[in-house]
């Protein structure tokens, strides 16, 4: 077979995965839009009625609802037990109307805890208790489409099983403003510059396809062209604005504004003078060098004493592109891998900065609310062994696991304890019953004998003293209790294959990572019987090769605008930073592939990237 056949064969391959994808996509958005329910307005109220009791409608400029809309919503909240209701206009044009399908599941996102709160950005109906708890003030309505994108986001998670959405015939919308389409993407955490590069990559896998694969080419093409036709034209409900004009003239709608994206500049962020005051605050501390964040290496390992260990790994900070070179060392005994040099408290607290929290929280969040069924999977585990009743969740963060654990054990009362702030927020929203803020050990005393089940998932490996925070779990958990571990597997086949891109290694975040065997001899020397250990099952889905694709892109073109780059923020940096991101496009296509066969293996093996423990406290 002559090299121009191969190619040819796998460019039909390739379209025909398209249309599959193309068709799959279609009917996944018939299916969502006919999820939506549609407001029926009894009809005209005559005189106008007193305010609303118990509702908030929250509106973008230039939108407007009509009093029958605004009370069909509220009759609609009132039967689906209802907190929040985005009104999605019936007349929305119909690219926002497919962008919107994409991101929404209504039934699943109606269910689902911890899916992030996605809208049409136009209105929003909420209730009195949701209203005061996320401290909103009705005298300042939102600026921008965006910034109710933003609310409902934070609205969800007030909801979190108590939002819903609706087509509102009666809502009329401006049109859309092309000029801030990126920065509406960026307000429902989405990266407008990557979208554009997979945009504009996918238009011309369609030309490519239709040059080397005729066939297969037409049909990918014909499916994409009239995709807003089939979706939106004969549905209950939504009328698009021009759709038949939108449809004709969609494959140069989308190339033009991928192209208009691109060029834009990133707009400036909401918090602009915090952001100059925190690029003030890392300038300060970095002219002082990173070598006072580092402890003096120590010559034996942290779990066993043995002495030389080796080095397995050096890495700069691949996460968030802050300065410092960071070196992880395995015990030639036990396997344990440690940092060492180890991080000073000020260098975690450098480190740590604007990631969980400040700039990286909405990224942070967008993550872990995507881990529903990992946190189902890891409630689940107790199941054949006790009913929990009180349970602590250590290293909480912003309480996502006990958010969605709620759906597995809804008598339990979930509490959290962790070190930073949003642990509050999450007792704010209901995620939690009660917050502790602080360090485990220095609290166990306080919480001692409380809890019949204590959990700690992706923590252990980010402490400075693993041993002390066993030693705080024996205390705080009642005898017989059970305790509930969770962490990245050192000895997965992955670490050594993608070296530094591995993402668990995570650093310089993650101090100690040991091998099941050595926590569990840890368990036992404590009192605790071991009950049940998993490692397929743990997998987490997208840690390996998608994460590494992520991790050398970032490498390669590290942010510029960050405020704590040591470089200055130029305009070919900034064009360098979009190139790579571009170019990583088809790569990670290609590492969600991986993933997927990854996680197959790593389930039908056991053996994955982590591993999962549950341990019993024994009577006496």
């Amino acid at each position: 077979m002559t090299r121009a056949h191969r190619s040819g064969r796998r460019t039909r391959w390739v379209a025909a995965a398209a249309v599959t994808a193309l068709g799959a996509g279609t009917v996944r958005a018939r299916r969502r839009l006919a999820a939506l329910p549609v407001l029926a307005p009894a009809g005209p109220y005559g005189a106008p009625r007193p305010p609303l009791p118990g509702w908030h409608l929250i509106t973008a400029p230039g939108v407007a609802a009509d009093e029958a809309t605004v009370r069909a919503a509220a009759g609609h909240a009132v039967r689906e037990g209802l907190e929040v209701v985005d009104l999605v206009p019936a007349r929305l044009d119909a690219e926002s109307t497919l962008g919107l399908l994409r991101l929404l599941d209504p039934v699943a996102h109606r269910t689902d805890r911890c899916a992030p709160g996605q809208g049409a950005g136009h209105a929003l109906l909420v209730s009195d208790d949701v209203h005061r708890r996320a401290g909103l003030d009705s005298a300042v309505p939102p600026g921008s489409t965006a910034d109710l994108l933003r609310l409902v986001r934070t609205l969800k998670e007030y909801a979190p099983d108590a939002t819903g959405w609706a087509i509102a015939p009666g809502l009329t919308v401006p049109p859309p403003d092309p000029a801030r389409h990126a920065e509406e993407l960026r307000a429902r955490g989405l990266p407008p510059g990557l979208l554009s590069a997979a945009r504009l990559a996918g238009l011309a896998l369609l030309v490519k396809c239709l040059v080397s694969a005729p066939r297969w080419g037409a049909a990918a093409t014909a499916l994409y062209w009239l995709q807003p036709a089939v979706v939106l034209g004969p549905a209950r409900g939504p009328r698009p604005v021009g759709l038949a004009r939108d449809t004709a003239a969609r494959p140069l709608r989308a190339l033009s504004g991928a192209l208009r994206t691109l060029a834009t500049p990133a707009a400036d962020p909401p918090d602009a003078a915090g952001d100059t005051t925190r690029r003030a605050a890392y300038t300060a501390e970095l002219a002082a060098g990173t070598d006072r964040f580092f402890e003096p290496r120590r010559p034996d390992c942290p779990w066993c004493s043995a002495p030389e260990p080796a080095v397995r790994l050096r890495t700069p900070d691949l996460l968030q592109g802050k300065p410092g070179r960071f070196t992880l060392e395995e015990c030639r005994h036990c396997g344990h891998i440690f940092q060492n040099p180890r991080l000073t408290r000020d260098g975690l607290d450098f480190y740590y900065r604007d990631f969980y929290e400040g700039l990286g929280g909405d990224g942070a969040a967008l993550v872990l609310g995507r881990m529903s069924d990992t946190y189902r999977a890891r409630a689940e585990m107790l199941r054949p062994f006790t009913t929990p009743r009180a349970w602590l969740d250590v290293g909480t963060a912003a309480a996502h696991f006990c958010n969605a654990a709620r759906t597995v054990w809804p008598d339990t009362r979930f509490d959290g304890l962790d070190m930073g702030e949003g642990v509050h927020e999450a007792a704010r929203r209901g995620w939690i019953d009660t917050a502790y803020q602080g360090q485990f050990p220095d609290l166990a005393g306080r919480l001692a004998g409380r809890y019949d089940t204590v959990s700690m998932h992706h923590y252990l490996e980010h402490t400075r003293d693993p041993f002390a925070e066993l030693d705080a779990a024996v205390k705080v958990l009642a005898p017989g209790g059970h305790l509930l571990i969770e962490l990245p597997d050192p000895r997965s086949r992955a670490g050594r294959l993608l070296g530094r891109y591995w993402l668990p290694w995570f650093q310089p975040q993650h101090q100690h990572l040991m091998p099941s065997g050595n926590l569990e001899q840890a368990l036992v020397a404590r009192g605790f019987t071991v009950l049940a250990v998993q490692h397929g099952a743990a997998h987490q889905s997208n840690g390996d090769f998608l994460g590494a694709v992520a991790l050398a892109a970032n490498g390669l073109a590290p942010d510029p605008d960050a405020p704590w780059s040591t470089v200055p923020a130029t305009p070919a940096r900034r064009a360098a930073r979009s190139a790579v991101q571009a170019m990583a496009v088809p790569c990670y296509a290609a590492a969600l592939a991986l993933d997927a066969l990854r996680t197959v293996a790593a389930r039908a093996t056991d053996g994955g990237n982590a591993y999962r423990l549950l341990a019993r406290k024994e009577l006496g």
